[in-house]
């Protein structure tokens, strides 16, 4: 099925609570405390948060052979930068947005658990439900640590876990049963090729582009070179050092 447009059959900005709705705007005046007694003035702060405001992206890729990797996206609508195309902007953008690329990715439920475990399993749920691939939870590796997605608005965080898996076994993705995930397809795609795109705005998702880097280093690939650390000439695998931390269980650190 095929988008043809996303018609605003409502706007019920003005006369919605901010507390309702998916999105929720918390709107607090602050004041900043110092340690040596003095306050700041009092300035406002609005929070945006969506239920669970914690995120989990989850990269599925598959290695084949020596010199590709490949990893899968969705693409579709997302009616947010859809909508751009109805409001002024300082620096003006031609570009329709009718479909976006991105990576997997789902907020974490109640049901999944807390710590690496529950992160795990909503990673599993979200391969399967948005790319139709079922990976055991165990399979996924962090990435790195978490991080923010908007501090300055928003509480959401972000959580990167990778799994490989053999991309001609997915099945027909049945995603969560939202209107918003109609009108959206699998796609696979060189990761080289993919950081490429990211980096051109071809791909404009900022989670996608910093988690297909951290599955390059994770792997030790090198995109720019179209190879691994493993067929570097030794006196230059002698200097390589991955910028990967690796999570032990439930959040611990070690290099």
């Amino acid at each position: 099925m095929k988008l043809r447009a996303i018609e605003i059959v409502e706007d019920r900005t003005a006369g919605s609570r901010c507390d309702e709705g998916f999105l929720k705007v918390s709107r607090f005046l602050l004041r900043n405390r110092y340690e040596n007694g003095s306050v700041s003035d009092v300035y406002p702060c609005d929070v945006v948060s969506r239920p669970g405001s914690d995120a989990v992206v989850a990269i599925v890729y598959e290695r084949r052979g020596r010199k590709e990797i490949r990893v899968v996206l969705r693409e579709g609508p997302r009616a947010p930068i859809y909508l751009r195309r109805f409001k002024r902007y300082v620096h003006p953008d031609p570009r329709p947005y009718d479909l976006l690329s991105e990576l997997v990715a789902g907020i974490v439920e109640e049901e999944d658990g807390e710590g690496d475990a529950g992160l795990r399993r909503r990673a599993a749920v979200e391969a399967e439900e948005e790319a139709g691939l079922r990976v055991p939870p165990e399979r996924f590796a962090a990435l790195g640590g978490e991080t923010f997605a908007s501090p300055g608005t928003s509480d959401e965080k972000l959580f990167f876990w990778a799994a490989p898996a053999r991309i001609e076994d997915a099945e027909r993705a049945r995603g969560d049963g939202s209107v918003m995930e109609e009108a959206s397809r699998l796609i696979t795609m060189e990761l080289g090729e993919a950081i490429a795109r990211c980096r051109s705005g071809d791909i404009p998702d900022m989670k996608t582009e910093l988690g297909l880097l951290r599955l390059a280093d994770h792997l030790e690939y090198i995109p720019q070179l179209g190879c691994f650390v493993e067929d570097l000439p030794e006196d230059l695998r002698r200097h390589y050092r991955s910028l990967g931390v690796r999570r032990a269980v439930d959040g611990g650190r070690d290099a």
